[in-house]
């Protein structure tokens, strides 16, 4: 999924002195190879104090190798290209989270431009080199990347909530493109495309070996303007849907209420979400005239979002104790984040929402309010997306989008391919099929822990009653479930009268 690259708006109360984001500092990155350099390029990246340590002597050998299949292919009018790939070659290796062989880095870089059809010498310096680099990142692990100049800006889109488009978050399958939920009140979803589609073709043109960023960038455009999707959907032959773009203001926060019980959903963790929280309990207590009886958060198909906005989001419902920590290989990679005193639910029982779909932030939320009883969990085993991207910047343009740490819960276990287990765990009989985590996907950090989490409270969801919402048109049966556990009163009423 797309999901939680750390990004450089920074809450000062959970980060008090330097930004672990972006590491806007970090300097030059020259391959040792070559002494000076004549070109603007390298001259700008020389004249950045070189914080990293010099490269040692196996790595300068792998550069080398790069550098000699780089003459043999491309057409170089200058170095630039190369100091440029040797500066990302040089932060992946000192700044990923855990130690990767030089052999390895320079292996994938290679595969990447065998692709690149054309005679010796004849390949474009910048599609070399840009080709390496993605390959190079991208063989690390699913959430690390290397973003070009538009897909560095696409990032910006996302962080912000606010972009031309659809509407609709997408991660790839099998080489294609799969819907992973559309966007309330957005093109796609008044049209109908739902979760699981699979996108075969973008006005005609197969979708198959996209990178994702292109994907997004085929779809986001002017506002008004048309776009067919041909969508693949299990049980019926593909089909194409008509769109035109909007410019798509992600709400962050929905609300509503169930008598007396407040209802919060969070969709993603972007910058809207502060405003959203603080808006969603007035207009609650505002409706209610006192106090809810208790408040249902839903974090269900959340991928994720901003760091700084889960960690405030925690710590708006707790008054003491550890939100999560941050470990990798760096010192100023190790941040352990604590809560505040100030509730903003006053006390009232809590219940979160979470499933397959509930990813890296939303799992922070999950787990500290899980582990210190603030909050009790239903619903399905999430997503485990407990890695930590940094964006660091390229000069001139672009980024790399580096895993450089690992979300740790307060329970000292990481997230990580383990993911956040229910304290009562409800299946539905429609829908039992088990859903692909990141352990499932190819290249994943593996998590790094004794055993995971059991849980021996397992309902289903027949047994409560399906409220009817305008995301489940059957009716939402987990929602029926956190409402008549408020009304119990307490865990074992509700498992007493649920089993």
């Amino acid at each position: 999924m797309m999901d939680m690259g750390i990004q450089q708006r920074i809450v000062k109360r959970f980060f008090p002195v330097i930004p672990l984001l972006f590491f806007l500092g970090v300097a030059i990155s020259l391959s040792g190879c070559r002494v000076g350099s004549s070109t603007p390029l390298g001259r700008v990246i020389e004249a950045v104090e070189d914080t990293l340590s010099p490269l040692p002597e196996e790595a300068q050998n792998q550069l080398k190798r790069f550098t000699k299949t780089y003459f043999t292919m491309a057409n170089p009018v200058s170095t630039d290209p190369l100091d440029y790939f040797n500066y990302a070659f040089k932060r992946v290796r000192s700044k990923y989270v855990h130690v990767v062989e030089d052999k390895k880095l320079i292996d994938a870089a290679l595969r990447g431009v065998t692709s690149l059809e054309s005679k010796d010498r004849s390949i474009a310096p910048e599609d070399f080199i840009q080709s390496a680099l993605y390959a190079m990142v991208a063989s690390l692990d699913p959430h690390s990347s290397f973003m070009n100049k538009l897909d560095y800006k696409e990032s910006f889109a996302r962080s912000k909530g606010e972009f031309g488009g659809l509407g609709v978050e997408i991660t790839m399958q099998d080489d294609l493109i799969k819907v992973v939920a559309p966007i309330e009140d957005t093109p796609a979803f008044r049209a109908g495309i739902l979760t699981g589609d699979l996108i075969t073709h973008i006005n005609g043109a197969a979708t198959k070996g996209l990178r994702l960023p292109e994907a997004v960038r085929l779809m986001r455009g002017e506002p008004s303007t048309e776009i067919t999707l041909t969508l693949r959907r299990s049980g019926r032959n593909d089909f194409e849907v008509n769109l035109v773009r909007a410019l798509v203001q992600v709400r962050a926060v929905r609300w509503r209420t169930f008598e007396r019980i407040g209802y919060v959903r969070v969709s993603r963790f972007s910058e809207r979400l502060e405003g959203g929280i603080k808006r969603a309990f007035s207009d609650i207590r505002a409706k209610l005239g006192r106090e809810p009886r208790g408040i249902i958060l839903d974090l269900r198909n959340n991928p994720g979002g901003l760091l700084d906005q889960s960690i405030l989001l925690s710590d708006a419902f707790l008054n003491h104790g550890e939100i999560v920590s941050l470990r990798g290989r760096l010192d100023n990679s190790q941040r352990s984040f604590f809560a505040e005193r100030g509730d903003m639910a006053r006390g009232v029982p809590m219940v979160v929402l979470i499933n397959g779909g509930s990813a890296s932030a939303a799992e922070i939320v999950a787990s500290s309010l899980q582990f210190h009883a603030r909050a009790t969990v239903l619903g399905t085993r999430s997503f485990g997306k407990g890695s930590v991207q940094t964006i660091i910047p390229m000069p001139q343009e672009g980024a790399i989008r580096l895993t450089t740490a690992l979300y740790y819960g307060p329970d000292g276990n990481t997230i990580q391919a383990r993911g956040i287990t229910p304290d009562i765990t409800i299946f539905s009989e429609t829908n039992r099929a088990e859903q692909k985590r990141e352990s499932d996907l190819p290249g994943s950090i593996p998590a790094d822990l004794n055993k995971d989490a059991q849980n021996t409270n397992i309902l289903m969801d027949a047994r409560c009653p399906a409220i009817n919402v305008p995301r489940y048109p059957n009716g939402d049966r987990i929602l029926g479930c956190a409402i008549q556990f408020l009304k119990a009163g307490s865990k074992q009423a509700f498992l007493a009268t649920h089993r």
